[in-house]
């Protein structure tokens, strides 16, 4: 198993990015985007790049507390959006993301969102190369899905969102957050997930136990009670709850309450 570099994290951050205006070009930015409710796609945009700019400030100023965000939540005043002005800024934000965290390097300490915990980079810039490049993968996903497009991700950064997500879902202090998590927790109660169209040398298969006291996962290949078997991006899709678990290409075995379960009380970005 391996993860992306903090240098592929950065490229990724731009990459996404670019990727994402080639897919809006020449679209109705006013068309509504399902798996945001609420947001047109040119408003998602404007929250994708309102992000980049708030991480970038965070990382260039070594801060030690959260920075303002209202206004990358508040879309409101962005109902109409002019795409030719629109483009470039989320790309030229991407950009001075990218740039401002190489020239940090992944060890330089800030506020983050999280501790330091397993793979989650607390306190550090690399948390945020990390956190904004499937940031923008999936919001990538949102725009291309809510435009009646294909959407496709590179088999490397869709194993690390994997990774990230199931980092992230089981940080213990969630219980402290949202106690009613600790419902999940019991016996014999185990998740699978199997990427269908990957090598076996890629392991992509995950492992989430839930029979102790805290949440843990693992890349393993297990008996579990609910197993769930797909193309690798579709599984990243149903966890980051973009596509429904049940449909084409994916296959449910076993308890499919435990997941619906699982799905309704774990969820991040």
């Amino acid at each position: 198993m391996t993860l992306l570099s903090f240098d592929r994290r950065c490229s990724e951050i731009v990459a996404q990015t670019q990727l994402l205006r080639g897919s809006v070009e020449g679209a109705d930015l006013t068309r509504p985007v399902p798996t945001c409710p609420g947001w047109s796609v040119g408003q998602l945009l404007r929250h994708l790049g309102g992000t980049h700019r708030w991480a970038e400030e965070l990382v260039r100023t070594r801060a030690t507390e959260a920075l303002p965000d209202e206004h990358f939540r508040d879309l409101s005043p962005y109902a109409e959006e002019d795409p030719a002005e629109l483009a470039p800024w989320l790309v030229e934000g991407a950009q001075m993301l990218a740039d401002t965290l190489r020239e940090a390097g992944p060890e330089a300490r800030l506020w983050t969102p999280v501790p330091d915990f397993g793979q989650v980079a607390g306190g550090r810039a690399d948390f945020y190369a990390r956190r904004f490049t499937h940031e923008t993968a999936i919001h990538r996903a949102d725009a291309v899905l809510a435009l009646g497009a294909e959407y496709t991700l590179d088999q490397e950064v869709a194993l690390d969102g994997f990774d990230e997500w199931l980092a992230l879902g089981s940080l213990p202090m969630h219980f402290e957050v949202h106690p009613w998590m600790r419902e999940l927790l019991g016996p014999g109660r185990t998740l699978h997930f199997h990427a269908t169209d990957t090598a076996p040398e890629v392991a992509a298969e995950w492992v989430v136990d839930l029979t102790g006291d805290t949440i843990i996962w693992r890349r393993a290949h297990e008996k579990a009670a609910v197993a769930v078997r797909g193309p690798l991006t579709d599984l990243l899709l149903i966890i980051y709850k973009r596509r429904p678990a049940r449909g084409a290409g994916v296959e449910i075995l076993g308890d499919e309450k435990l997941l619906d379960f699982w799905l309704e009380r774990v969820s991040f970005g």
